[in-house]
């Protein structure tokens, strides 16, 4: 891919990957500082929660800064964080965000250029308000649609696996006409190199042990997918695995059965001819590790009725990687995921993402297991 200034969307996709590289350091930082084993074991979420909050502050304000009239699609508002007893909690929200904003001209030339615009606010000068971080967490409340610039945001993408020290993702996306143009996604618990061990949940401490966590994937539509550490360093660009059969793939799945239903899947694979053990993880980062073939099909299948909608924080920043690296994503009937009808994918059922060349053989597999249960109708 071209990086230079004449690169379409080079803007958004710099200010996207400053973003989420702060919101990221953030969230690695709440994580280290407040999850520990007897947060898990009570079933404490309030570190997501902290981390929810302020990284959707952090990104949001930085888009804001660059983008002010782009309307942005996350999963916070502030409504509960207006509370008179959660002042404690805004506090701790606040200086968290104002940490992870100061200084970005200096770390990102993108920025710098952006900010000598006189359109642009500049970010780090100051100590942003309470009044203005609220503003900044709530400007995710739009409803996205099909006509013009939109952004969508998931703070803490695999709330699960953040606070079992597994893998969760900081996902954010640009969109224009409900197409996803720019993906970029922030792994802090993903190796760079797909070979190398993940860490085991409940393995509190692994960050501070491992200098091989922490990667960023970066996707923008025609320019191909790519990848590189969270802190820093050359981008190189990945691709899906080459496998001459399907009996050769595997799946990459999630860990709650509740998000995807396992025994499908199961038999998807026995149809698909499918032997290797499912890769299993929380978040987005299924998308990135499929994209550089650690797994080869994701599968995300309505479970119950099927009623549930998936959210487009939940997949926009993925697909796009995955498309980009190779692949092909749609729901289960086939159909690509329409990102311009709000903020649901009301018009897809469950997702399914696999190599071009097999990805109707897939589809094929999931409507005959989907069937045998009684529910093709899905």
């Amino acid at each position: 891919m071209s990086s230079s200034s004449s690169a379409q969307y080079a803007l958004e996709r710099s200010i996207a990957i400053s973003a989420v590289e702060r919101a990221c350091s953030l969230t690695d930082k709440v994580f280290r500082n407040l999850v520990t084993a007897d947060t898990v074991t009570k079933k404490d979420k309030s570190p997501v929660t902290v981390g929810d909050y302020s990284a959707q502050a952090v990104v949001n304000a930085i888009l804001g800064s660059h983008f002010p009239e782009d309307p942005i699609v996350g999963e916070e508002d502030s409504k509960d964080l207006q509370k008179p007893e959660s002042e404690a909690l805004r506090k701790q929200i606040f200086g968290l965000a104002n940490e992870a904003l100061k200084n970005s001209a200096q770390e990102c030339p993108a920025v710098a250029e952006a900010e000598s615009k006189p359109s642009t606010q500049a970010l780090g000068d100051r100590e942003l308000t309470e009044k203005e971080l609220l503003a900044a967490i709530d400007r995710g409340s739009a409803e996205g649609g099909a006509e013009g610039r939109c952004w969508a945001l998931d703070p803490i993408d695999g709330t699960k696996g953040f606070l079992r020290g597994g893998q969760y993702a900081v996902c954010l996306a640009f969109m224009v006409d409900g197409l996803v143009q720019v993906g970029v996604m922030g792994c802090p618990n993903l190796p760079h190199d797909a070979s190398s061990a993940k860490p085991k949940e409940g393995e509190f401490g692994a960050g501070e042990k491992r200098s091989d966590l922490g990667t960023l994937f970066i996707a923008v539509r025609g320019q191909g997918a790519f990848q590189r550490p969270i802190q820093g360093g050359k981008e190189e660009k990945i691709t899906m695995r080459q496998i001459s059969s399907l009996s050769e793939a595997s799946f990459c799945e999630s860990v709650e059965a509740g998000h995807s239903s396992h025994g499908t899947n199961a038999r998807i694979a026995e149809l698909l001819g499918i032997t290797a053990p499912s890769v299993r993880m929380d978040s987005q980062a299924k998308y990135a590790s499929i994209s550089r073939g650690d797994g080869d099909v994701y599968l995300r299948l309505p479970v119950g009725d099927g009623s549930y909608q998936e959210k487009i924080w939940d997949h926009a920043s993925g697909s796009l990687l995955v498309e980009e690296a190779g692949g092909k994503v749609s729901d289960i009937r086939g159909k690509s995921l329409n990102f311009g009808v709000g903020r649901t994918l009301r018009e897809n059922r469950g997702v399914v993402a696999s190599r071009k060349e097999v990805h109707s053989k897939v589809i094929d597999a999931v409507r005959k297991a989907l069937e045998e249960e009684g529910r093709g109708h899905l």
